[in-house]
């Protein structure tokens, strides 16, 4: 009996942290499903065509990704989310190889190439960084910083959210994408 009262005490003394902790949860994820209300949809239909050039020269094509899970990650150069969440995808970079989980950077919403210049050498992007424009926006439906979408290696929405994320977070969204 004795060990039954002490399990009853702990609990007891415990349920208000696991209330406080179960209504922060309810929270979050409600916040987070009210943000990503007007991102695309998770489908079985391919993600919109991605395409430019690139901050460091060439161009990319998202249809030329190859058989790989997508990390896309939008941002703009003078938001300090995106500020706070670049250096998570660098880290990201270091516990998923490029054979894995190809990572790729859009810049929207610049004024010159030498601002998201700038912005990629004080963040450490070594990553494709793609000069995206309003079209690509639009296409994506991105209308606030920072955004992500994972695509699985068939280009399809597995996963969306917007604003800051930790490195933890980034590495859930993308680790069961196949």
């Amino acid at each position: 009996m004795p060990h039954k009262q002490t399990i009853r005490q702990f609990l007891k003394k415990r349920s208000g942290l696991f209330l406080n902790v179960l209504m922060f949860v309810a929270v979050f994820l409600g916040v987070s499903t009210f943000q990503a209300r007007n991102l695309l949809s998770k489908s079985d239909m391919p993600a919109p065509a991605l395409n430019g050039p690139l901050l460091r020269g060439g161009t990319y094509d998202l249809a030329t990704a190859g058989n790989r899970p997508v990390l896309v990650y939008f941002f703009a150069p003078w938001c300090k989310f995106c500020a706070a969440s670049s250096d998570n995808l660098t880290r990201l970079r270091r516990l998923r190889d490029d054979d894995s989980l190809e990572i790729l950077a859009v810049a929207l919403d610049w004024q010159d190439r030498d601002e998201v210049l700038g912005y990629a050498d004080r963040h450490g992007l070594d990553l494709p960084v793609v000069l995206g424009g309003g079209q690509i926006a639009k296409d994506w439906r991105v209308y606030a910083f920072p955004t992500y979408y994972v695509l699985d290696s068939d280009a399809r929405i597995r996963r969306r959210d917007l604003g800051y994320s930790t490195q933890f977070g980034l590495w859930w969204r993308t680790w069961f994408v196949d």
